[in-house]
């Protein structure tokens, strides 16, 4: 199982909705959040793309020097990129990062957004371009010359110079719900993402994927995105995730999904429907909370609960064919030390810290009287065997 956490570039703060708690997000404050992903063992991060956003590319290029280990999963965007210049960045990216890159192909779901970029395609046809562009892009990554003459595309002689250390390419990641967005994961994706909908929902989605990708010959990962509300017992659990909302008002809720609305994305819709803007009902799934999506675009549920009943909804995802992860949690500096504390000892991760022997000892937690080292609880073998009740 890999876990990969979210680097948040379009605001911060401990609740939704307000700006009460709210807090700078600058360089300081990402590279904090960084370099927490590197050492307490996540696979990486996700930064997000659009105009809200920073840009995620220049963003996680000045983070690659200030970290060692972690991968960046950084979004290409067909119809604003041309997959020639999109191949160079990813491969420069990949080098100096000494092969950290993962990328995540968004074709966008919101019509006016994207008109102020500049592309004015319907739904369908972006995935078409989408269709094209991956095409050419892996061709020119791997180091082919790709001549393309398509409905969107005209490539003469394209080529790239410096490869990237991944080969053939930086593994590709991409989520779409549509009957056309599956069809082209099956096609060239390595990694299938969701967002968090029902174990049920998940099921049925892997199920089309799979047998897409079958007809094409191939096989892929799949992964899902989520947030994480994780304390030590569930009654704590629930309090934080309704603290997370406590200032989302009725006008929130119906301006943020006036905006969903006018988007195209089948995704988006699907993340909406599972609140229907209410706020009753918003455990839709056990453990699995809906109020985020209340004000939140794109992934809008949460996990919730104590480590051993979170993992083992995890585990649940798990024996469906989910084996990655990108979760976020607020604030996401003090959630990701949370996450790695509280539920990692119960998952079966890839990637785990080692720690070294040192010469000088570290204490776990702080010194009692000046004198003593605090007592070391010892982890049970439960946490490791964790089983899906």
């Amino acid at each position: 199982m890999q876990l990969l956490w979210f680097i948040p570039t379009h605001g911060e703060g401990r609740y939704l909705g307000t700006a009460i708690g709210g807090r700078p997000v600058n360089f300081d404050y990402w590279r904090q959040i960084a370099q927490a992903v590197d050492h307490l063992g996540f696979t990486g991060a996700l930064l997000p793309t659009g105009r809200s956003c920073e840009d995620a590319w220049v963003l996680a290029s000045t983070l690659v020097t200030h970290t060692k280990k972690m991968r960046f999963l950084v979004a290409i965007r067909p119809g604003l990129m041309s997959p020639g210049v999109a191949a160079r960045m990813a491969a420069t990216f990949d080098r100096i990062s000494n092969g950290r890159l993962l990328i995540n192909v968004v074709t966008g779901g919101d019509p006016v957004e994207l008109a102020g970029d500049g592309l004015h395609l319907s739904h369908d046809d972006r995935y078409r371009l989408t269709d094209e562009f991956l095409t050419v892009w892996r061709q020119i990554i791997s180091g082919e010359t790709a001549n393309f003459q398509g409905d969107y595309l005209n490539i003469e002689e394209g080529k790239l110079l410096f490869p990237p250390i991944q080969k053939p390419n930086p593994p590709l990641w991409f989520g779409g719900s549509s009957p056309i967005a599956q069809s082209i994961a099956a096609k060239h994706v390595d990694v299938y993402l969701t967002w968090g909908e029902t174990p049920e929902q998940v099921a049925q989605k892997i199920s089309q994927v799979r047998r897409l990708a079958e007809q094409e010959g191939r096989t892929l990962r799949f992964g899902i995105r989520l947030h994480i509300i994780v304390r030590e017992t569930e009654t704590k659990a629930w309090d934080a995730a309704n603290d997370l909302i406590r200032y989302v008002d009725d006008e929130a809720i119906a301006k943020a999904q006036k905006a969903y609305d006018r988007m195209d994305s089948v995704g988006q819709r699907r993340m909406s429907q599972l609140h229907n803007s209410s706020r009753e009902a918003l455990e839709i799934s056990p453990n699995l909370w809906a109020g985020i999506g209340l004000v939140r675009g794109g992934a809008g549920t949460a996990l919730v609960g104590d480590p051993k009943t979170v993992a083992a909804r995890m585990l649940e995802y798990a024996d469906l064919g989910i084996d990655t992860f990108i979760f976020s949690g607020y604030p996401h500096l003090e959630e990701a030390y949370r996450v790695a504390e509280l539920l990692f000892p119960y998952l079966p991760l890839e990637n785990l810290p080692t720690v070294e022997e040192q010469q000088v000892l570290s204490p776990f937690g702080e010194i009692v009287g000046n004198q003593d080292f605090p007592k070391q609880k010892q982890q049970s073998k439960e946490k490791t065997t964790a089983t899906v009740d």
